[in-house]
């Protein structure tokens, strides 16, 4: 008798709460349980219901996808937090593409100004090299959209798309490329030689934080050591970051044991990201060379390497980074890139300015800047010299 009286129960509650939905009841009026799942459909159907008459009465057609998309950017755009963005399918595969060392685009590295983005570097072969753009270059529009006040990621989402496709790019300086969009692999570790006073020093350069660089680091340093380099600059200025687990790798490079870094958020618990073995000698000297557009994973290394005394840093104050973000797909392809969570370097350091807001950064031990108008590259010289003294 007992089990009749659950299961008739089981069938009478669900069919309580709809007779009363019908009858007029506020979901407020509901157990916590029904409320939360009637109300978050009651947003579902919401939005189906005004996407469903915009598109059955707007005077001309629309496009049902493009509406999802603009809502969506709208959303996140409404955090009012520069680092978090909304991927459309087409915008998630270039990322994809870039985050694996290949992308579809014009084939350049770029920093954020405030009338647009400066070319940082032009890499050989690519629609840009041919197309006339040099480093120092500052582009204020891509396909006659203003890139005035947008970050680095938004402006470069702009600039990229498939190859065969083109793009208009205004400059500053007056002048407008139009460039056919290529399949660019991007040189992410370049390595090579100096002599500074005698001295052999490996130049080893990172352009972003993709899949595999802490690898790529790890082989270029080394083989730079066989060959008989006495220390390392490594450089990175231009690189606006990317994926965590590489920066973790990159620093392992350097650093044998210990703190990395550390990360938590709202939703997040603490995490501490050690290093992970297999560092050169403690006793090769290094230095790490920074510039404004260093940023992000760029900033974890650089700080780690800092804080553990591992390295001294030549160069501009860095961007000031100091929270992270993870990426989920979406059911339509695309994507969310949102903040989670802060990171710290190994003393407790934050390099943001609170919250989301762009902080202090990283201050070099010796300051130092490349004057884009000469020849030298004088933040490299001061670097060298530096590591030579080490």
């Amino acid at each position: 008798m007992r089990t009749l009286r659950t299961a008739l129960l089981i069938l009478l509650v669900p069919l309580a709460l709809i007779v009363g939905i019908l009858l007029g009841g506020h979901p407020e009026f509901l157990p916590g349980f029904a409320r939360d799942t009637l109300v978050a459909d009651s947003d579902g159907r919401l939005y189906e219901e005004a996407v469903d008459k915009i598109e059955a009465d707007y005077y001309r057609e629309v496009d049902r996808g493009k509406l999802l998309n603009t809502s969506l950017e709208k959303a996140v755009e409404s955090l009012d937090d520069q680092f978090s963005h909304y991927f459309s399918p087409t915008e998630y595969h270039a990322f994809q593409l870039d985050t694996e060392g290949a992308f579809e685009g014009v084939g350049m590295s770029v920093t954020a100004v405030a009338e647009g983005l400066r070319v940082a570097e032009v890499y050989d072969g690519s629609p840009a090299k041919e197309g006339g753009l040099k480093p120092g270059d500052v582009i204020t529009s891509a396909n006659g959209k203003s890139l005035k006040g947008k970050t680095s990621e938004e402006s470069t989402t702009l600039i990229k798309g498939p190859a065969g496709t083109e793009v208009t790019l205004g400059l500053k300086d007056g002048r407008k490329l139009k460039l056919e969009r290529a399949k660019v692999d991007i040189p992410i570790v370049q390595s090579r030689t100096e002599t500074h006073d005698g001295k052999k020093i490996a130049h080893v350069s990172l352009a972003g934080f993709t899949s595999g660089s802490g690898d790529d680091v790890d082989r270029a340093v080394k083989e730079q050591l066989k060959r008989g380099a006495e220390g390392v600059v490594f450089d990175l200025r231009h690189n606006g970051g990317g994926l965590l687990n590489e920066a973790v790798e990159v620093a392992s490079v350097f650093l044998k044991d210990g703190r990395v870094v550390s990360t938590k958020g709202r939703s997040r618990p603490e995490r501490k990201y050690n290093a992970t073995g297999g560092a050169i000698a403690s006793d090769v000297p290094v230095v790490v060379l920074v510039d404004q557009g260093s940023a992000s994973a760029s900033e974890i290394v650089t700080g780690a390497l800092q804080d553990r005394k591992r390295a001294k840093v030549v160069g501009t104050r860095t961007y000031g980074k100091g929270v992270f973000q993870e990426i989920m797909r979406l059911e339509n392809g695309g994507a969310l890139d949102i903040t989670v969570g802060e990171y710290f370097t190994p003393s407790g350091r934050n390099l943001g300015g609170g919250g989301v807001q762009k902080g202090a950064g990283i201050t070099p031990d010796i300051q130092a800047s490349d004057n884009p108008e000469t020849e030298p590259d004088e933040a490299l010289d001061k670097a060298l010299e530096t590591v030579t003294k080490d």
